[in-house]
This record gives structure tokens, sequence and C-alpha cells, in this order.
């Protein structure tokens, strides 16, 4: 690998206000364009009418509609839950709030593995929710479905690094592509590549091996805790804002949304216990 780190492309200007994000659609050919203009791209998770339009609204380029709904929203303690018909409710939800975004859908454990048949029934289910895309986990071994579900008309975005539906086969959340695992993941990336993947998500992967592998790819690659030389960033929604007590280390928190709704909620609770709310300007007495 080069010992000299790749120049850092620019960053994207963040709309100052709603009015000034681009109505127009952000669609694969925009991926690929941004890519090529050095522009990093932006993603964040989504899984809900509720937050979808407030993302958008702040100029992200894409939603992902992410299995980790089953550890952020459906209280499990990891991802393998989250069924085909968790995703398609969460992407009809995302799909219809928003109007500008990239929606991807990823396809939960058992839904793609057996076959690029199996694989392609499921993703036309996700996409018939709204989707604009797929995502699914692994290299190589996809390549069949990834070539099947683009040759369909189904955009694909590959996963590679730490791949949460297979954590029981990989001993847990832990970087992956050190050492001799560089080179595989590297052969993996092109496979993707070569398949019709539009992008590939980087997960816990060494930074250097990370800006090796957005290099080699003529398709934009997507970090999340990989370091700063991919061609864009994602983080689940709820980190990034601070909504839980503890978050992952590659995890910068934006905001302190947990706290500030938890204050919301103690003064209702204090006005309602003290009679203070419904006040007079709340009601009609006639």
């Amino acid at each position: 690998m080069p010992s000299t780190p790749s120049p850092q492309p620019a960053r994207l200007a963040a709309p100052s206000s709603p009015a000034d994000a681009p109505a127009r659609r952000v669609r694969v050919q925009h991926l690929a364009r941004a890519k090529r203009e050095g522009r990093r791209l932006t993603m964040l998770t989504a899984y809900d009418a509720l937050t979808a339009p407030i993302l958008e609204s702040a100029g992200v380029d894409m939603l992902l509609v992410g299995d980790s709904l089953g550890n952020v929203v459906l209280g499990h303690g990891s991802t393998l839950p989250v069924t085909l018909e968790d995703m398609e409710r969460a992407t009809g939800a995302v799909a219809r709030s928003t109007s500008r975004v990239l929606v991807v859908a990823d396809m939960p454990f058992g839904t793609y593995e057996a076959s690029p048949e199996q694989a392609f029934a499921s993703a036309v289910r996700l996409m018939r929710a709204g989707a604009h895309a797929v995502k699914l986990e692994g290299g190589a071994p996809r390549a069949a479905a990834v070539r099947l579900l683009t040759d369909g008309g189904i955009p694909v975005v590959g996963h590679l690094g730490y791949t949460p539906q297979s954590e029981n086969a990989i001993g847990g959340p832990r970087l992956r592509g050190r050492g001799d695992q560089a080179q595989p993941m590297l052969d993996d990336a092109r496979a993707l590549e070569e398949a019709g993947a539009v992008a590939v998500v980087l997960e816990m992967v060494p930074a250097d091996v990370a800006a090796q592998v957005t290099r080699a790819l003529s398709v934009p690659t997507i970090g999340i805790g990989a370091g700063p030389d991919t061609d864009g960033q994602v983080l689940v929604w709820a980190d990034m804002a601070g909504m839980t007590a503890w978050t992952p280390s590659f995890v910068r928190r934006f905001g302190e949304l947990g706290e500030d709704l938890r204050r919301a909620a103690s003064s209702y609770v204090r006005a309602v216990s003290e009679g203070a709310f419904p006040a007079e300007e709340n009601f009609h007495r006639h």
C-alpha cells in the first residue's frame, strides 16, 4: 500500500436551510458523478415517516433503511431477527415521506443468501415498497446475486468489512481487513463492482485499507468507522443525534436529542402533575 495518504475530496456544501436543498431526486448517476468530481456523499439511516423528512431537509444525499431497525426501533439485540416484512414497512414509510433523497433498503438476514433467485425475489419486494436501491452484505460470494439484480434493473449497494448479519461467524463486532485480510477485501470490492454494484459500504475497516479500496474502485465507497478517505460517510441517525447513552467510538455525536427529549418529557410530567397543563390556551370551555 502507498505510504502517502490519498488526497481528500472536497466536502459537499451543507444547505443553510431546507429551502436551499436541491429539489432534484438523487439517483445512482449522481453517486457516480460525485465520485468523479471528488464530492463527498452523505448517508444516514432512517426508519419512519417522522424523522426521514427532517433528515432529508438537512441536505443528506441518501437515507439507508437499515436492518439496524432491529436494534434501534424494535428492541432486538442484533439485526438477525429483522424480517423482510419489517423492512418493507419501514422502507414504505421512508419513501412515502421523502421526495429527494436516494432511499436504500437493507436486505435482511435470510432473504438473499440461498440463491440469486431468492435475492431477486426479496429485492423486488423492497423496490415495490419504495426503495431506489437495495443493500446486501458480503463480497465475491454475492457477485452472482448482484449481477442478477443489476440485470433486472435493481441498483445494489454492497457492504464489506464488519457485516453485522455474519456476527456469529466472524466473532462479533470487530475491525475487518487487517493484515492478510486486506487483499481479499480488495478482491471482494472489485468483484462487487464488476457485478454491477453502484456503491460499497465499508464498515469498521482500517483507514489505510479503506483508502486503498476507494482508490481501486470507480464506484463510491461509503465509510462507517473506516476513516476519512472514503467517498462518503454513513451513521445510524440515533447515534449521530445523541439519542442513546452509549455510541461506538467511530461516531461523533452532533446533538444530544436524547437528553432534550428526556427534559421535554419530564417537563410534561411535572406540568400535568402540578395542574399547569392543559392551560387556558390549550382548550375551549364552550
